[in-house]
């Protein structure tokens, strides 16, 4: 499962709006091969699910990810943080075993 903080909810909807992003889309969160630890997690909006999709639903958020990357993000929450050290999403994952500084690249 891939769970969304409070946070997390707040900026997605306050996106979807800003974008006005259709009744129905969802988030699609994947990883895919690079960055400096090896694996780099991509999100962005989507509204068509592809076959195999895993789809989760966590506080009125819907969150879409391929079979390929859910093996990778299991246990995962979605995060965001407006700090001081940069705002913007965040991925809590569990499988990790290392991340970058960043928090964009991680490895297994």
């Amino acid at each position: 499962m891939i769970t969304v903080s409070n946070n997390a909810k707040e900026h997605v909807l306050q996106l979807m709006k800003e974008d006005n992003k259709p009744e129905g889309s969802f988030i699609r969160v994947g990883v895919e091969g690079g960055g400096c630890s090896g694996l780099s997690y991509k999100l962005e909006f989507d509204t068509i699910p592809k076959d195999g999709d895993q789809k989760f639903e966590d506080k009125g958020i819907t969150v879409v990810v391929d079979k390929k990357s859910f093996l990778y993000l299991i246990g995962t929450e979605l995060d965001y943080s407006g700090g001081l050290n940069g705002k913007g999403f965040m991925f809590n994952n569990p499988n990790a075993s290392r991340t970058c500084g960043c928090g964009e690249s991680f490895s297994v």
